[in-house]
Parts: C-alpha cells; structure tokens; sequence
C-alpha cells in the first residue's frame, strides 16, 4: 500500500495515514480472532475454534493473495535489478529500527505468554482471547488517531514517546493478580501497540531506498513477528516455572531496552527518496559522523546543507 501511494505521488502525511490505516485493519483481525476463537471455545469444544480459524485463513488468505489490486503495486521491471547491480546497500538506520520492532514482538509475546498464564491461574482460561480482543481494541483506536497528529510532531520524536509509553505501562502487569485487573491494564497498555508499529513502518519507509521499499517493509513486519514468536515460547516456558509476573517482567525489560535504542538512535531518511517537499518536520534526522566530517566546511552552515536533495545515501 505504501509503494501504490508513493507512485501515485502521495505527500509524507497521506502516506502516514495509510500506514494508520493499514494497522487499524490489522488490529481489528487482532480483536475480532481471539474474541471468536475464545468465544467458539467457551460454546463448544476447543477444536471448534482450531478449525474456525483454518477455515478463515484459507478463505480470506486466498481472497488475498488472489485479489487483482496486486497488480497495481507491481515493480517496475527494471527497478530491482539495477538497485541490485549497482551494489546499493541499506542504510545502517534501517537495522536498528529493526532492532526496535524485534523488541516490540518480544514485548508482546511477553505479554501474550503472561496473559494466557494469569488467566490459567485464575480459573479462567476461555477469556485469554477476550483480553487479547480488550487490548486490540484499544490498538486500533489509537493507530486511527496517529493520523491525526501534527506534522511537527515528528518521527523520531514519536517513536521515543511510544517506546516510553509502552515501558511505563507494561510494569502494571507484573503486579496483576485479579481479572479485572487484567482487563483495566491491558485495555490502557493497548494503546501503545499501534504508535509503536506504525512509527516503526514508517521509520523504515522513510530510510529505504525507492526500489527496495517492499524488501524494507516485509523485514520490519519479519522482524516484529519474529520477535513476537520466538518469545512467545520462551515466555511460555518461563511462565509455567515463575508464573505470569515473570513473563510480564520479560515484556517491560524488552521495552525498556527498545526505549533506551530510540532515545539515542538517530534514523535518517533517504535522499534518493521522496522529495523533501513531502516529508514532514523533523522527520529527516542528522547523517553519520563519517557523512558530517567528508562534506566541505561550507556545506555545514546550514541545516538544509546537510540534506542535499536528489543525491543517494551511503550505506
């Protein structure tokens, strides 16, 4: 969705509402899963549930990946192979907004890991999936307000507010220990979900060169879900021998080290990318030392210097 907007000519801000949008639909595939799966559950068998959601990935996975709009966002052909031939590499920024999303997946699978383990010791195992859906609801709610936000607003600066907010509201859950509890401090901390993987898309959007967009977007979503499945295991495990408030405990240190990697990374954007015209305030960040210290002592007097338009980055 984000290549079809930029070849259409779309500005950072129409693209940023993309992005929301993007991540609302998905946060309400997040809400309305696991409060079917859960409530097909708790009305019959839990096979039911297994085989409510292998009916709704075969069905709507195939609509899909099937559906003819995939052909508008198609490359063009030359596109990759001379980015390809011409030895171009990813700037160094994009792997550490990667490093960020992999600790937003293990801060969810924490908490996902957490949840289904509180909600065993409750005795109420066929709610994990109404948490889930509490939390996404939430998500979702705050992934359509992203798109309201103002330009000066920028990205950097967004993505150190969410990771902070997802640190200092993560902690409430170690010491949850009532289902109404649960459900208050999932509700609140699903708010964070969302601003944190939005900015993270749009962070990579803006760092990756034109041609390479789509290989960008499809490793910062690998690397959240990678993150997020890894965990969910390991959590798991540490959940059944320390209980909930351990898995809990995982998913804050792993936000707070994502807050500590936003607060003194400095992602950049492309200068072979979107014009300058359309990127929003703040939103293109310092270069590298190595950048700073080639450039003549004239160039530096400026800001404006230090993003000269039309020319590609060094990796």
């Amino acid at each position: 969705m984000v290549r079809l907007a930029r070849r259409r000519g779309a500005d950072g801000r129409l693209v940023g509402t993309a992005l929301s949008l993007e991540s609302t639909m998905d946060e309400l595939s997040f809400v309305l899963g696991p409060a079917l799966v859960g409530l097909a559950a708790l009305a019959g068998h839990p096979a039911y549930a297994f085989a409510v959601a292998a009916l709704l990935v075969a069905v709507c996975g195939t609509a899909f990946a099937l559906h003819p709009t995939a052909r508008a966002a198609r490359p063009d052909g030359a596109a990759v192979p001379r980015a390809r031939r011409s030895g171009e590499r990813l700037p160094r920024e994009v792997y550490v907004v990667r490093t960020g999303l992999v600790l937003l997946g293990v801060l969810l699978g924490a908490c996902g890991a957490g949840i289904t383990s509180l909600t065993e010791e409750l005795g109420a195992e066929g709610e994990a999936g109404l948490v889930y859906a509490a939390m996404g609801v939430m998500s979702a709610v705050a992934g359509l307000a992203m798109a309201a936000l103002p330009d000066r607003f920028g990205l950097n600066a967004r993505w150190r507010a969410a990771t902070a907010a997802a640190a200092l509201l993560s902690l409430p859950l170690v010491w949850t220990h009532s289902m109404a509890a649960l459900y208050a401090v999932v509700t609140v901390f699903g708010a964070v979900y969302a601003p944190n993987l939005i900015t993270g898309f749009a962070l990579t959007e803006r760092a990756v060169p034109q041609a390479r967009l789509a290989e960008g977007m499809t490793f910062a979503a690998s690397a959240f879900v990678g993150g997020q499945a890894v965990t969910l295991a390991v959590a798991g495990r540490l959940a059944e021998t320390h209980g909930a408030a351990a898995a809990f405990a995982l998913g804050s240190a792993a936000a707070a080290v994502a807050f500590a990697v936003a607060l003194i990374a400095r992602p950049g954007t492309y200068e072979g990318g979107a014009p300058e015209a359309t990127r929003a305030p703040g939103d293109t960040l310092t270069r590298t030392l190595d950048d700073t210290l080639t450039r003549a002592p004239d160039d530096a007097l400026t800001p404006d210097a230090a993003t000269p338009s039309g020319s590609g980055r060094r990796g």
